[in-house]
Parts: C-alpha cells; sequence; structure tokens
C-alpha cells in the first residue's frame, strides 16, 4: 500500500489501488485506509511518525527545527543512524529506510551505536563506538573533509559563520583518523570508510536519538553533527539534513506550544525580551517570567531541598523514567502538595499523590498533534470520556479559574487553537518560521475537518510548506547559520575499581517508557517478559555472573536486580539495562534509581547512556513461574516479576530459604481445595515441584520451581490457557514438565503481532526452505504487520542457515 497513496499538496489526498483513482476526499480515503489495512485512525496525509528537536538545533540555526520532508529517507544516497535503534524505537522510519533500500540497493546505511543492535541487521557498516565519543568522531569527520577538499565553498562562505574557529577546535582534538579511531574504540579502517562514504554522498540524512541526546554533552555531540553537514552544505535539500528523532510521539507540537521551561508558547524564546514582551502584550497579562523554569533533574533536587512546595505532575511517571529515581521518591514522600493527572489510577508516581487528577488517553481526547515534517493534524476522538476522566485542556482551565485567574474561559479545543493560532502571527512579520496565522479564523465546523497541513501557514497563505531553508535563509539575525565549535569532553562519572562497567539504557522493542499501558497488553508482554542485565560473555564472567541467573546492578545512586543475558551484540566493560519497569511490575527493577543525574548544561538531558555499575550474582535458593487466572499477590518473594497474558497473569519469582513442604505451599498458592483437581510433582531430593490446577477441564494455574532457572517454557502453558479442555497429553507434559508434542512448544515470541514463536520460524526455515524475511511473512504472517520483527527473522533465518550448515 506504500505505492497506493499519493500525497500531492497539504490539503488533499488522492487514494489509488492498483493505479485507479478512487476519491481526491481526504475523509474518504481516511475511511478507505482503515478497511484496507484495519487501522483505528490513520493519517493518510503523513505516515512519519517521527518526532523532534534538541536544543544544538537552537544554536545552530537560532530558532526552529530543520524539516525532514516527507520523501528525503526516500531520496537519501546515504543515511547514517547515530545512537538510534530504530528497528525496535522508530519501526515505521525503519520500515520506510528498509523499503528504500530494497528498491535501491546502492542506499548506504550507517548504524553509529556502541551495541550491535536489531538495526545493525540492514546497516553496510555499523561502526561501535565507545559510549560517549561522538564528539570526536564527528570532529575528526569534520577535519577529514577539510583535509580532502569535501567543503560547499559558497554555502559556508556566504550563509554560515563560525566555520573557521570550529575547524581549528575540530582539528586540535581530533587531526588524525589514527587518533579518532583510538579515541572513539573503533578500527581505524572502519573509521576511514565512513569518513569516505560521507564525502561521497550529496544527498546524506544523518538521524540521531537518544544514544545522542541522552548524555552529558547531547548539545555538544548534535553540533558535531550538524557542523559537517554545513560544512557539506547539506541542508534545505532534497534527500540530505540533520535530524533528531526523539522519543516522544508529539515532541514538536509540545515545543510549539511552549512546553519547556525554557521556552514560550510559539516557539518563542523566554531569554528573548523582545518574545516576552510579544507575549505578554498578546495575553494582556500583569507580569511575565523574565527566567527559565527548572528543568527536570534540578526541579526533583529543589523539592527534595524543600525549595519547592508543590509540584502538578501530568503524564509522566518519575518516580521510575528521571535518574536518581530514589531521591526522586523521596522528594515526593516529604513534598507538601503533588498532584499527579494520568490516565493511570495506579503508577509509582500516582501512589505518592494528594490530589490525583483523571485525565483523557490517546483515543480519547480531541486537538491537533504535529509530526517531524511539521505537519499539524486533527486528531478526533474515537472512545467516550472513562468516568470521571477529563481532557487536560479543561482540567487546567478549571484549577486556573478556581484560583481566580481570567482568561481560561475556553468553550474547547478549538478556542484553544485559534488563540494559538493568532498569537503565532501576532507582531511576527516574517520574524520567526513558526506562523500559522492563516489557521486563526477557522471556525468549529472548519477546525474539525482540519486536513494535514505544514507550517508556516502565515495569513494569505493557500498552502502550507514543504521545506524550510531552500533560500538559505536561517532564523538568526544575520539570516547565517552557525557553526559551533565542540571539544570533546568524557562523561561526568567514569568508571573505577569499584564500578568498573558502563551502564547503557534504553527501550525494547515492544514496550513503551514506564509500561503503565504497554505492560496491560498480553500480546506485548511475550517478546521481553523480564527486565534483564545483557552483557558480553567475558563480562559475564569475569563479575562472576551466569546466564539467566539472576544480578544486581549498583551504582553510587542505587540498584536493581534483573535476569543476566549474554550477548556477543555487547562490547566487553559495557552493560545494557530496559528502563521499563515499575514497582508495579517487578520487585526491584527500576534502573532509573541505578542511573547517575549528571545532565547536559544546556538542555537538562540526563545521562542516561554512561552510568559506572557494578554488576553482581543476586543469590536466591530456588527458581520458578507462576500462571493464574485469578490475581495472586507474590510480593513476599526475593524476586518477582508480573507479566500479563490472554487471559491469565504471569509471575517469574525466585526465593531465599528451603520450603520444607513444596505441596503444601503449592496448593496454598494456587488457592486449591481439598477435592480440587490437581496434578502434582515432587522431587524434594532435587528440588523440583510442578503443579497445575484444572478445573472443569480447563486449565486454572500452574506453578512450577526448580533450584536452576532453566524451567520449562512458558510459551507452551501459556497456551493451554487457551484451550476450552486438556486432553490426556496435555496432563502427561505438565506432569512430565515438557510438551508430549515438541510441536506444542513455539518457544519464545518474536512477532507480537501475530504470537509466532522462535521455534515455530526456525522449523518453518528447515522444513519449507525458507530464505528471506518475506518468505517468512508469506508463510507464517510473522513481521508482516509492524514489520518491528524482520531483522530479528533475518537474524534467526542466518543462525539457522549456519546450524544447518555446521
Amino acid at each position: 500500500f506504500s505505492q497506493a497513496i499519493e500525497v500531492y499538496g497539504p490539503d488533499s489526498v488522492a487514494f489509488y489501488v492498483s493505479g485507479q483513482l478512487l476519491t481526491e476526499d481526504y475523509y474518504v480515503a481516511n475511511k478507505l485506509m482503515k478497511g484496507y489495512i484495519g487501522s483505528a485512525n490513520i493519517d493518510t496525509n503523513s505516515r512519519l511518525c517521527m518526532s523532534s528537536a534538541v536544543m544544538g538545533y537552537k544554536r545552530a540555526f537560532g530558532g526552529d527545527l530543520v524539516p525532514l520532508c516527507y520523501e528525503d529517507l526516500e531520496l537519501a544516497e546515504l543515511i547514517v543512524l547515530v545512537g538510534s535503534n530504530t528497528a525496535w524505537c522508530h519501526p515505521i522510519v525503519y520500515q520506510r529506510i528498509a523499503a528504500a533500500k530494497a528498491q535501491r540497493p546502492d542506499l548506504k546505511l550507517v548504524v553509529i551505536d556502541p551495541r550491535r543492535t536489531a538495526t545493525c541487521e540492514l546497516a553496510d557498516l555499523h561502526l561501535p563506538l565507545k559510549p560517549g565519543s561522538d564528539v570526536a568522531l564527528f570532529n575528526g569527520l569534520l577535519t577529514w573533509l577539510h583535509e580532502h577538499g569535501q567543503v560547499d565553498v559558497d554555502f559556508v562562505e556566504n550563509h554560515t559563520q563560525g566555520a573557521a574557529e570550529c575547524l581549528k577546535l575540530a582539528a586540535g582534538s581530533a587531526s588524525e583518523p589514527a587518533q579518532v579511531a583510538a579515541a572513539c574504540g573503533l578500527r581505524e579502517a572502519d573509521l576511514r570508510e565512513f569518513f569516505v562514504l560521507f564525502a561521497a554522498h550529496s544527498k546524506t540524512v544523518t538521524l540521531f536519538s537518544q544514544g545522542v541526546n541522552q548524555s552529558s554533552q547531547g548539545t555538544d555531540k548534535v553540533n558535531a553533527i550538524i557542523n559537517c553537514h554545513l560544512y557539506t552544505g547539506r541542508i534545505g535539500k532534497p534527500g540530505a539534513g540533520p535530524f533528531s528523532i526523539t522519543g516522544q510521539p508529539n515532541a514538536m507540537g509540545g515545543r510549539e506550544v511552549g512546553g519547556l521551561s525554557t521556552m514560550l508558547a510559539a516557539h518563542m524564546d523566554l531569554a528573548n525580551a523582545e518574545h516576552r514582551q510579544t507575549v505578554q502584550t498578546f495575553w494582556d497579562s500583569p507580569s511575565m517570567a523574565d527566567k527559565p523554569g527548572l528543568k527536570a533533574v534540578e526541579l526533583f533536587d529543589a523539592i527534595h531541598a524543600g525549595r519547592i512546595k508543590a509540584v502538578w505532575i501530568m503524564a509522566t511517571n518519575p518516580v521510575v523514567s528521571l535518574p536518581n529515581a530514589d531521591l526522586v521518591r523521596a522528594a515526593l514522600k516529604t513534598c507538601d502538595f503533588v498532584a499527579v493527572s494520568d490516565v493511570m489510577a495506579q503508577t509509582d508516581t500516582v501512589e505518592l499523590a494528594q490530589v490525583k487528577l483523571p485525565a483523557l488517553g490517546w483515543a480519547e481526547k480531541d486537538g491537533t498533534v504535529t509530526n517531524s515534517e511539521r505537519r499539524i493534524s486533527r486528531q478526533r476522538g474515537f472512545l467516550p470520556a472513562p468516568g470521571e476522566a477529563r481532557a487536560d485542556w479543561w482540567i487546567i482551565c478549571e484549577v486556573a479559574k478556581r484560583l481566580g485567574y481570567t482568561g481560561f474561559d475556553y468553550a474547547g479545543p478549538t478556542d484553544i487553537f485559534a488563540e494559538h493560532a493568532r498569537l503565532s502571527a501576532f507582531e511576527n512579520q516574517g520574524a520567526r518560521v513558526f506562523d500559522i496565522g492563516g489557521l486563526a479564523e477557522l471556525d468549529a465546523e472548519a477546525y474539525a475537518r482540519l486536513a494535514p497541513v505544514q507550517w508556516p501557514l502565515p495569513a494569505g497563505a493557500h498552502t502550507g510548506t514543504a521545506r524550510l531553508f531552500t533560500d538559505h535563509q536561517f532564523q538568526t539575525a544575520d539570516g547565517k547559520a552557525r557553526f559551533v565549535a565542540v571539544a570533546p569532553r568524557a562523561p561526568v562519572h567514569v568508571t573505577s575499581q569499584e564500578y568498573p562497567l558502563v551502564l547503557n539504557t534504553g527501550r525494547v522493542r515492544d514496550h513503551w517508557h514506564t509500561m503503565t499501558r504497554t505492560g496491560k497488553a498480553p500480546t506485548l508482554g511475550g517478546h521481553r517478559a523480564e527486565p534483564y542485565v545483557q552483557m558480553h560473555t567475558q563480562e559475564a564472567l569475569r563479575q562472576g555472573v551466569q546466564d539467566g541467573a539472576l544480578a544486581r546492578v549498583s551504582s553510587r545512586w542505587g540498584q536493581m536486580v534483573a535476569r543476566v543475558e549474554l550477548s556477543s551484540d555487547m562490547p566487553p566493560g559495557e552493560v545494557f539495562v530496559p528502563i521499563h519497569w515499575t514497582d508495579q511490575t517487578a520487585s526491584h527493577a527500576r534502573v532509573g534509581a541505578v542511573v547517575n543525574p549528571a545532565v547536559d548544561p544546556v538542555s537538562g538531558e540526563p545521562e542516561f547512556k554512561h552510568t559506572p555499575v557494578r554488576v553482581e550474582p543476586f543469590l536466591v535458593d530456588w527458581h520458578g513461574f507462576v500462571l493464574s487466572r485469578r490475581p495472586l499477590q507474590l510480593r513476599s518473594q526475593a524476586y518477582w516479576v508480573k507479566i500479563q497474558g490472554q487471559d491469565f497473569q504471569r509471575f517469574e519469582i525466585a526465593g531465599r530459604g528451603q520450603v520444607r513442604n513444596w505441596e503444601a505451599w503449592g496448593r496454598n498458592l494456587l488457592a486449591s481445595g481439598e477435592n480440587d483437581d490437581v496434578l502434582e510433582y515432587c522431587d524434594p531430593a532435587s528440588g523440583l515441584y510442578r503443579a497445575a490446577l484444572i478445573e472443569q477441564e480447563q486449565m486454572q494455574a500452574c506453578v512450577f520451581v526448580s533450584p536452576r532457572p532453566d524451567l520449562p517454557s512458558r510459551a507452551w502453558l501459556s497456551g493451554l490457557f487457551g484451550k476450552p479442555q486438556l486432553d490426556a497429553l496435555d496432563r502427561s507434559g505438565l506432569l512430565m514438565g515438557r510438551p508430549a508434542d515438541p510441536k506444542a512448544d513455539v518457544g519464545p515470541i518474536v512477532c507480537s503481532c501475530y504470537g509466532v514463536g522462535q521455534k515455530v520460524i526456525t522449523r518453518a526455515i528447515r522444513e519449507q526452505d525458507l530464505t528471506s524475511p518475506a518468505e517468512i511473512g508469506a508463510c507464517l504472517k510473522a513481521g508482516t504487520n509492524c514489520g518491528s520483527c524482520q531483522p530479528e527473522l533475518a537474524s534467526l533465518l542466518r543462525a539457522t542457515r549456519q546450524g544447518e550448515a555446521a
């Protein structure tokens, strides 16, 4: 269907199937798309779901963000992904890259990331750089470009400032490729290959994400990347530009309305006196803040110190997600007044609130969002508000009115959007790129039917603006872009004998942030069910931990417990832990408690990618798991993780101390009576115990215990809960601890969309001689929906073929 949509302008969509024009009406096309691919809410005029913005853009260009237009990924000759596991974290972007590469095999992809991730399956070159060495790498690239004459002389001389100073500082820190390679921990040959690729392809898009941003020198890293694009004139052109893909779906929309402590609404700057006066005049405000507010980390430091007495937290879970998270929790416990607006009644943060305000979720909201190509799209709620939940704007207005403030008498989102549009145009006259004055006079009906449109759209304009900076005029006083000279700096906290490893944190494929919503979806819990610490085999030997066992990860700031996962994709000296698990879903898995609180001095972004830690065994006497239709309370165990299954809950558990009577322990756990149908096996000598509670021939609960973590397949047992009644083979398998029919065990879930397991995939590869992820998809449907598992399919295909060859 990627060929079925032809977008020809911001206000209309032509929908084609097999070359036949079906409609040119946006709303009809939207309904057709729903029918074709079964989505609940398709924005047919904008399929790219990236968000964007980092402070480096503001420093380089003086204002708004560099646009990544819809076709740039398709037109690029070279795509560089820096600090981004795009395949897992931005699957739509990854699928676009994969489709472009399939159509144009000459398209080159370079992945720059300390870990070898799923994204590397598609890469022509992977640079596993040393954490924190990005500035050295791109300073080295800039120096190499200069020495080899790879410069757009006209662009640099006439449309930029600061190149000479930038080149001088870059050369001083990264003069020779051998020096750069050593600083970055890379093979010199690989480094030179990257430099040559960058120089040889004028259409280069550099996409950078949290691996760059989440650093105490994140702003410098961004500017180092932008410097290379400025020097070669690769900006404002089709198929070229630096671009940030951030972690939030509506990051650009949030910044448009002033969603940072350093910003005013409509992309105006709090540090700019003229901007402050513009906003104050427009709102007829008696006073105006003239200093930036506190950024997230320093905000909670201030609460902890007692300088802030009241806080209102909206749509976030800082007790889990912020660094030094134990301090965040302690701060909220002692804060005089804590209010939380959330869509979930139970989160780690909500538990500490005195006032809990039920907010609307995505499917219930009405308003606009803005994607990475500056395209404003109407979001129309399609579910009713549950219970007492209310829209965020309504909650804010009602609180403001009760505090005695005027100017909050909005009838609905239409009024708010109209005011927002008027402010963007107020005293503008082209001085600020963000201008949607052309939408300021929309009435309720026109706003309801607003089709996606790209800003700027000033008053009098009939269409939006597809691409900025084509005239090489930037949002600075003289219209010239700024080179920003940056020098490499080590992370704030370095490793030591006590904390010898570097902790890197990030997302997994099927979960989002602190799992308050994705953790409730059975289809999303099967891929990565437990918190884990991923490390190289050699490093595990040095630290005395074993694959599949539990380990404690500790830093100066806190500790957590996770299951060890050995992987050659991790460099020695580094470990990776996902960010998602909370005290609602696991016993000791808040990795935010371990992460150090160092931040970037400009952006305030925490250093999530570099915390010195140690890893040591978390000793237990037995391991087990429980699957139950009935709710269970297992928080007394030394270790537990709760996973939502289909019609049941699953608990991974581990305990200390010897259980004298496993049968009594198991029956008490399963809440079984004397006359219940319980299949049970116990071998006290070996420490093995398993039991299953069956009612009316249907599985109700089961428990498996062993002194070792090598327990039976959870996927096989999960499947038994879906059967209307168990047969004799099922009962035999429960007693044996393995399925009587080996094919009943599908293995760990690879494709969450269709529930396809690893063993099913490898069996199909062998038996049907499958040779590509596309053939696997045609056979099993795996990888044919969201596509985020396609790199794993490719990896399984390669491993299976190599195993057969061996």
